[in-house]
């Protein structure tokens, strides 16, 4: 339409720059995408998928649950040490990369999970992270490998998710949250934004709100 309205100017047929109020068209860059969820349904599915039996088993399984129930990014899971478990009090303590801690309250299902991993699935072992890799060396868990866990649960719950990354657990508790009636304030506490813009992005997936904001179609539907 810019173009049109300068060749327009350009050939003399409109005598003002009518290009200037044609206004700027959102680009992937300014707005961000759709957040990408799993259903609660499969990812209890991938939670269900893990083996007790095994140690490697255990150790996914409080992993899964730790982005399920919590929402935590992938480096935060990594970060993780074993005094961050406050058992006493029920809580979970993160250390964001600014040193910053916050004190989390340890879902029931979250903290048996744990509990089975360090006494019958954690390999002894020197290194103070929570969860550790399950083949020598024995070490704390390094970038990607949440993401491969990930990727394996859902393969063995035959579950064909929207992407194979971590981040659809926190999607999918922001979006739970959102239909359960919770407010944006109160999710962007949960998901420990900074920024309110940074949880506005979940209003777009509440199609229900969204439509009792649409402007009627002139004329009616046809």
């Amino acid at each position: 339409m810019r173009s049109f309205l300068r060749y327009a100017q350009y050939r003399g047929e409109v005598a003002t720059a009518l290009a200037a109020a044609v206004p700027t068209v959102a680009a992937w860059t300014t707005t961000p995408a759709v957040p990408k969820a799993i259903s609660p349904e499969h990812a209890q599915r991938a939670i269900d998928s893990c083996d007790l039996n095994r140690a490697v088993g255990l150790r996914d399984r409080a992993v899964l649950l730790l982005l399920a129930r919590l929402g935590l990014r992938a480096h935060e899971v990594i970060a993780l040490q074993l005094e961050d478990c406050a058992w006493d009090s029920g809580h979970l303590r993160l250390r964001s990369k600014n040193r910053r801690e916050q004190l989390l309250p340890m879902p029931i299902d979250v903290g048996a999970a744990i509990a089975a991993y360090l006494q019958r699935g954690r390999p002894v072992s020197k290194d103070r992270h929570l969860f550790l890799l399950s083949r020598a060396p024995i070490r704390g868990l390094r970038q990607g490998a949440i993401g491969t866990i990930v990727r394996y649960a859902l393969q063995r719950a035959q579950v064909d998710a929207p992407h194979r990354g971590s981040h659809q657990f926190r999607h999918a508790l922001a979006v739970r949250m959102l239909q359960g009636g919770a407010s944006l304030r109160e999710i962007g506490e949960v998901l420990r934004h900074q920024s309110p813009q940074s949880t506005s992005i979940y209003a777009r997936v509440d199609i229900d709100a969204l439509r009792s904001l649409a402007m009627p179609w002139p004329g009616g539907v046809r």
